[in-house]
């Protein structure tokens, strides 16, 4: 299990809920995923280890305030993923994903020249440890169908939609939404 002692975290509001984010020591965002309703909930034990500074969500949230608001496409803080080699391969292909855009897992693994390996890549994008930043809600069911996302199929589904509309037609008001398919590119 990865150390959290020493670590510093803080958290802020987002539209789909809570978020709480971890950094190292020297300030790189090591994750960031919703406080609760994830399968990366930290322990009790975790949790105590763990430095509050409220001052590092700042940053973060005001790129993630601008995302929401439809100003922004792409995050520029400083992160560490921290993970297998293949892992972080996965988690480097997320990154190149366009917004409003969606790859099945299919495609991730022939993106990685690696086409038998379609579930080692779900499994790697249910690891995901930064959360929106690194785009593993832009990957679907080779059907379309929405499928796997940590931090819950409604927050996947609201992402994609809006990522769809603020893409196609520039709207960019953010609503929670959980249709069972978006047809995206």
């Amino acid at each position: 299990m990865f150390a959290y002692v020493g670590l510093r975290t803080a958290c802020f509001d987002t539209p789909l809920g809570v978020m709480r984010l971890l950094v190292d020591a020297q300030g790189a965002l090591l994750r960031l995923d919703f406080e609760e309703e994830t399968v990366h909930g930290l322990t009790p034990e975790q949790l105590a280890g763990l430095i509050p500074e409220p001052a590092l969500a700042e940053p973060v949230q005001e790129q993630l305030d601008a995302y929401f608001a439809g100003k922004r496409q792409q995050f520029d803080l400083p992160f560490s993923l921290q993970g297998t080699e293949f892992q972080q391969q996965v988690w480097q292909a997320l990154l190149t994903i366009p917004y409003g855009q969606t790859w099945t897992y299919g495609q991730m693994a022939e993106h990685l020249d690696r086409p038998k390996a379609v579930r080692a890549v779900g499994q790697a994008c249910g690891l995901n440890p930064i959360s929106i930043i690194v785009p593993c809600h832009r990957v679907q069911g080779a059907n379309g169908m929405l499928t796997g996302f940590s931090s819950g199929l409604h927050r996947k589904a609201s992402l994609l939609d809006f990522e769809r509309r603020v893409y196609l037609t520039g709207e960019a008001d953010f609503q929670l939404s959980m249709p069972a398919q978006l047809d995206l590119f």
